[in-house]
């Protein structure tokens, strides 16, 4: 029971030292805010301007496309950043586990998200104010949202977690992210297994049900798997380092 409150302790501390770094730099404040912008444009293009009755649907279809910027934008400097500064080796040498550190660093960028996700609550409210959509996928589409998101920034934290350089780390996210978001297009192109295989991997793919109302399991297990395999790769990358 000790080590398990020594190492949930870790990972908070380590957590709310990046969101204090996440809130008092611009980072959080601009990519946060170009994301609810974003999020804001496609919602009166595709909601109000179209159809006030409509959901929340045509929007947050739209919204999740800049999650291949927004994800590498809030994890590119978390280990990137250690690595070139030389801190990276401190955090080693200090009782922390690898994996406390990597789970601290991805927990404060899933909070940041989150909170930025709260902000497009307002655009929801609207709907409700001048419509009457059906709650359950109101619901179900932010959780959908939320699971993308969190995928999306493991994908991030782990390109990181190869590099010193913040630039490449996130190029190397938006590029990964980039892949999985329209290897679906290709997928629609083929045929049979060929076509079953391309989207199963497609991480855009297992969001659109959400927005229909619908909670898949397979979806759900699809997004907490992409979360574990790349949370898990980089702690072996974080751990390349303690050798080096």
């Amino acid at each position: 029971m000790n080590v398990v409150s020594e190492s949930a302790n870790n990972v908070w501390a380590i957590a709310w030292k990046e969101l204090r770094i996440y809130f008092q730099t611009p980072t959080a404040y601009v990519v946060g805010g170009m994301f609810v912008l974003q999020a804001g444009i496609w919602f009166v293009l595709d909601v109000l301007s179209v159809n006030p009755q409509a959901s929340v649907r045509p929007f947050v279809e739209e919204a999740v496309i800049f999650y291949i910027l927004l994800a590498p934008l809030l994890t590119m400097r978390l280990l990137a950043e250690e690595q070139k500064m030389g801190t990276m080796e401190l955090l080693l040498t200090s009782p922390l586990r690898d994996w406390e550190i990597v789970v601290g660093k991805y927990l404060a960028s899933a909070v940041t998200l989150i909170v930025t996700l709260a902000f497009t609550l307002y655009f929801v409210l609207m709907i409700y104010v001048y419509g009457g959509p059906d709650s359950g996928p109101v619901m179900s589409a932010y959780l959908g949202m939320i699971l993308y998101g969190a995928a999306a920034l493991a994908i991030g934290l782990l390109a990181s977690s190869l590099t010193n350089n913040q630039i490449v780390a996130a190029v190397l996210g938006i590029g990964t992210l980039g892949f999985l978001t329209i290897v679906d297009e290709l997928g629609s192109r083929l045929g049979g297994t060929g076509k079953e295989i391309v989207e199963a991997i497609s991480i855009d793919a297992h969001f659109t049900d959400f927005t229909r109302g619908v909670v898949d399991i397979s979806h759900l297990v699809y997004y907490l798997s992409i979360i574990a395999v790349f949370l898990f790769l980089s702690v072996r990358a974080v751990e390349t380092r303690r050798w080096r």
